[in-house]
């Protein structure tokens, strides 16, 4: 007599043969495609990794700074593709909508909700890394940059850097609810050479009190004396001070802004590597009027309603739904992400992408879906 376990491993056994024959089939076909309508001669293979290369999760996660993503519960592509030129792109997407393959492009990879290689929808798909994509040109005489889709912040500012060195200041972190409402009232007149952004998050371990911590980076373009000026005039319970200070030229603040300690060259930046990687969910709030400091107090209870343009990308706002991009459901989240512009990007999504190739989450929907 067989018993029921020996049919569930035989149909565990069928169901896996099945996906990786369906998974071969994708890529075979995705490969003569691109011979095709790219380069007959161009070894594509050598750009493909599938779940089998050993170097498959390592390029998988190479622009995953958002640790939620690199868990082995997380859906994966059936491959990755790393085109090295640009007609490689333009045949990846011609393919993958000849082939009604689902694609996801990634360039730095910095999504908040890791919509550029992570799918939510559980059909397959795959990446298009355009990590060896990131050439970049800066003529200083006509002001201007030419940047592959594939180049990091970090690697554009330095190589402006090299170019066209800049001077700034940037100050140490202060924080306070008093101080976040009194930034509130002062920065929309405050300098316009000083940019002062504050982060709010949980208070550190170990608080009993249940309250928002909040952290202040400044750049100014200037000199610290006439930072202190500024800031003594116009915003003086920051309680900025010389020593909170450091002049340094421009590529080098990047650096410091970017996490990196101290004393770290510039050349960091070419990795195209965050500081740190972590375990996050981070958003972000456009205030239309100075909250009091009563609400303040409550923060973290009272983050809604959110709109920012543009919004740390944001799941709990809304996504489309596997079956299709609903136009009415897109909507619940559209407006107060993208405000009056939804509207706009949606005219633009019906000539551009009618038949909504191009798709995510919280992609744009065509009206007629």
């Amino acid at each position: 007599m067989v018993s029921p376990i020996s049919h569930l491993s035989l149909l565990v056994l069928l169901l896996s043969s099945v996906s990786l024959a369906n998974s071969a089939s994708i890529l075979d076909s995705f490969v003569q495609c691109l011979k095709l309508n790219s380069d007959k001669t161009f070894p594509f293979e050598k750009l493909i990794y599938t779940p089998k290369n050993p170097s498959f999760i390592s390029i998988l996660n190479s622009t995953a700074e958002n640790l939620r993503f690199s868990v082995p519960s997380v859906p994966k592509p059936e491959f990755i593709f790393t085109p090295s030129k640009d007609s490689h792109v333009q045949g990846a997407v011609i393919c993958s909508k000849k082939l009604g393959i689902h694609f996801r492009v990634r360039s730095g990879g910095h999504d908040y909700e890791g919509v550029s290689y992570v799918s939510v929808d559980k059909s397959p798909f795959i990446v298009v890394d355009l990590a060896k994509l990131r050439g970049i040109n800066v003529d200083i005489k006509s002001n201007s940059a030419w940047v592959q889709a594939g180049a990091t912040n970090g690697e554009v500012y330095y190589r402006i850097y090299e170019k066209s060195p800049v001077h700034v200041t940037k100050t140490l972190d202060q924080d306070g609810i008093k101080l976040l409402h009194r930034w509130q009232e002062v920065a929309p007149f405050i300098d316009d050479k000083l940019f002062i952004r504050v982060l709010i998050g949980p208070a550190r371990e170990g608080n009993k009190t249940r309250t928002i911590t909040t952290s202040y980076n400044a750049l100014f373009l200037g000199d610290a004396k006439t930072l202190l000026q500024v800031t003594r005039k116009s915003f003086p319970e920051l309680g900025l001070t010389r020593k909170d200070c450091l002049e340094t030229n421009w590529i080098k603040s990047v650096v410091y802004v970017a996490g990196f300690p101290n004393g770290t060259t510039p050349e960091v930046l070419l990795t195209g590597k965050a500081a740190f990687r972590n375990f996050f969910k981070s958003k972000s709030d456009f205030v239309k009027q100075p909250i009091p400091e009563t609400g303040l107090e409550g923060l973290r209870q009272h983050f809604n309603p959110r709109q920012a343009y543009v919004n740390y990308r944001d799941f709990d706002l809304g996504i489309n739904s596997q079956s299709g991009t609903n136009y009415t459901k897109a909507a619940s989240w559209g407006l107060r992400y993208f405000k009056n512009n939804f509207e706009r990007l949606v005219k633009i999504k019906i000539k551009v992408d009618p038949q909504n190739v191009f798709r995510h989450e919280q992609s744009i929907p065509p009206l007629r879906y």
